[in-house]
């Protein structure tokens, strides 16, 4: 010991008092020491106990709620400002494709000629009428070329865009003849001129010549009076025509010089091809030599075939500069065989040149809002525009008709009279549809014809055919199912040279369409959505109001999507406000998903049933939750109309799929005289035993 270091020792001894003060506090059975513990201050006494009751809370809250809601609950309290409610309409949404699309170089046709129709030795009373200021100015570009062929008596196969003044390129030449006929003619004398035309309301651009006019929904009766009194120029549907040709004996076609076939791809495409058989049987058996003459806005597979069998050795006219310049005879024109969808694949169509076309992206749960924000946007903020929205079914049509007009003119603002008074003022909603009876119908082509401002809800009814100037938005809310239909329907504004916009509302599973479109030369541009919905700034209706809010600086995201969900809040309190609103959205929902299944197979990788989601579709109806049993809603909807058959219920679902789409169109463009023969139908079968 006495050789060991000092500090050995001090080690040695504070080692032993350690041990014997663990063996003082160490208890009788072997468990371990208990630590001494220290008198608690005050201060740590209030962090303890806050520290416990955050504990509390915080456990209590994990038990009861899921992870994802506590996500929620968690990004919710980040933010500044705690009263909003915005997850349901701007969350779980997918995400918006950029457009990635290469500008085409879209076909362009000259619409307007420096030729006059001074030069052409026309009746003076084709140039002294009303419409004489309007004759001696200029050619339209087919007008130029058609006019002088049809004069020499030839027969012509016209391609030209909508909205280019195809009715006068035919029109003056078929008065000129008549006029310039040796015998005067005779109302008794029948028809010498039938023009066909796909839908009812054609019959309105041909006022200053038409002296009779067939369509369905007009009566039976009264149109076989003007038949028997006479018609010297016939325009009809053809549906209408066949009808009279089969029950009406005083029709004849013994003086018939003209045949016209207007719109023809329509007829076509509405499934008339048979009707449009029987009425050239029906010519050729009583006249044989005739001029006849065939227009159409697209040059498909189905043309091609009728000009075939109904023209004789045609010319072929066509404005596109870069399809086809000049007039060349149809038998130098390169006729390749190819399947429909070739053909459908290598048309490229003429787009008017002041046209402007854009395209939107928007999820399902937007669709509503954004629609109501464009509206607005235009019709009410800057309030000199007339609008046409497309719909894909007449259900839609009829649903956001009475919507729109409820909840965007105020009619919901009781409690704000003025202000309700006020927007009410600057929109104004009118609705067109084949549903329709055709003096409503046309009593609403007439009021938005003769308005400067205006939206009108259509469905594809008003796609053709219907001259309504001073258009300058085309809303297409549903995608047409073909290239095609989507340059009918851009064609109702920017006509004869006039400016024009189209836009085009897809979701983003529908991407590709916009693909699709510049394969056949149509360039669209992207509108973003924030910007339209960014519009709901300048309406403090959907502000919304508390305690200490303040004044809104430009167009704050955040409050863009409070003001969107104040407004979609509106649109879902309408829809249930009662059980019959509710059942009215659901049977418009249902149109929409049955019209879905509708596109044609070359396009179900872009319109596919599957790619939606039906509870974010059902926002855009204004329901708060995906509707169950959709399919037992329509068959009690028709059990109340007819009672099924029982056994031949299984054959119908096997070929209801494939007639569809036929099935739609027809209910479109009927021509009013089906039921008589429904009704004789069931009455035969009534007789037999069993």
């Amino acid at each position: 010991q006495s050789s060991m270091n000092p500090c050995c020792l001090v080690c040695l001894l504070t080692l032993k008092q350690s041990s014997a003060l663990k063996r003082k506090l160490q208890s009788p059975h072997g468990n371990p020491p208990l630590k001494r513990k220290r008198k608690p201050s005050i201060n740590t006494f209030k962090k303890c106990a806050t520290e416990a009751d955050l504990r509390e809370k915080g456990s209590s809250s994990q038990k009861s709620l899921p992870k994802k809601q506590l996500t929620d609950n968690r990004n919710e309290s980040r933010k500044t400002k705690p009263f909003i409610k915005t997850s349901s309409l701007f969350r779980n949404n997918p995400d918006i494709p950029e457009i990635h699309r290469k500008a085409v170089q879209q076909v362009q046709e000259n619409v307007f000629t420096t030729d006059c129709f001074s030069q052409l030795d026309l009746h003076p009373h084709l140039v002294s009428g009303r419409k004489a200021v309007h004759l001696e100015t200029f050619f339209f570009g087919v007008q130029k070329q058609t006019i002088p062929v049809l004069l020499q008596g030839k027969d012509a196969l016209v391609r030209s865009q909508t909205g280019s003044g195809k009715t006068l390129a035919y029109g003056i030449p078929l008065v000129q003849s008549l006029q310039g006929m040796e015998s005067k003619i005779q109302r008794s004398d029948g028809p010498y001129a039938l023009i066909l035309v796909p839908t009812r309301e054609v019959g309105g651009p041909f006022a200053w010549i038409v002296p009779g006019v067939l369509m369905g929904g007009e009566k039976r009766k009264s149109e076989k009076a003007r038949l028997r009194k006479g018609i010297n120029i016939l325009i009809s549907t053809p549906g209408r025509l066949v009808d009279h040709i089969k029950s009406t004996e005083c029709i004849h076609f013994r003086r018939t010089q003209w045949l016209i076939i207007d719109e023809a791809d329509r007829i076509l495409d509405l499934g008339f091809e048979k009707d449009v058989a029987v009425i050239l049987n029906a010519l050729n058996a009583e006249r044989e030599t005739r001029q006849n003459v065939l227009l159409s806005a697209t040059l498909t597979e189905g043309v091609t075939r009728l000009a075939d069998i109904s023209l004789n050795d045609p010319v072929s006219i066509s404005i596109a500069d870069e399809i086809q310049k000049g007039i060349k005879p149809a038998s130098q024109m390169n006729r390749e065989p190819s399947s429909s969808s070739n053909c459908m694949g290598q048309e490229n169509f003429a787009v008017p040149e002041k046209l402007r076309q854009y395209v939107m992206m928007v999820p399902s749960k937007l669709r509503l809002v954004t629609l109501a924000a464009f509206i607005l946007e235009k019709c009410k903020f800057e309030r000199h525009h007339k609008m046409i929205i497309f719909f894909s079914s007449c259900e839609q049509v009829e649903f956001y008709y009475e919507l729109l007009l409820k909840v965007l003119s105020g009619g919901l603002e009781s409690e704000q009279p003025e202000r309700s008074s006020v927007s009410s003022a600057s929109l104004q909603f009118l609705r067109l549809h084949g549903n329709m009876e055709q003096e409503e119908r046309t009593e609403v082509f007439q009021e938005f014809l003769k308005s400067k401002t205006g939206i009108l809800l259509c469905t594809d009814v008003a796609a053709r055919g219907l001259d309504l100037p001073q258009v300058t938005w085309i809303v297409q809310y549903n995608a047409p199912a073909s290239p095609a239909e989507y340059i009918h329907r851009i064609g109702r504004t920017a006509r004869i040279g006039c400016h024009g916009n189209s836009l085009l509302v897809l979701a983003p599973s529908e991407a590709e369409y916009v693909s699709l479109l510049a394969s056949h030369k149509i360039n669209v541009s992207e509108i973003k959505m924030e910007k339209v919905l960014s519009s709901l700034m300048k309406d403090d209706r959907f502000k919304l109001h508390r305690p200490r809010s303040k004044k809104s600086c430009g167009t704050d995201p955040q409050e863009v999507r409070e003001r969107a969900t104040v407004l979609q809040t509106k649109f879902e309190n309408y829809v249930h406000s009662n059980e019959g609103t509710v059942q009215w959205a659901k049977k418009a929902l249902q149109s929409f998903l049955c019209a879905y299944t509708t596109y044609p197979r070359n396009l179900k990788h872009i319109f596919h049933i599957k790619s939606l989601h039906l509870g974010h579709v059902a926002k855009s109806f204004g329901l708060r939750d995906a509707p169950q049993n959709l399919t037992a809603l329509s068959t009690a909807g028709s059990k109340k109309k007819t009672k099924p058959r029982a056994k031949r219920s299984d054959l119908l679902k096997k070929t209801h799929s494939k007639h569809r789409l036929a099935e739609i169109l027809r209910s479109e463009y009927s021509s009013g005289m089906d039921t008589g023969v429904s009704k004789v139908k069931k009455k035969k079968k009534q007789r037999k035993p069993g």
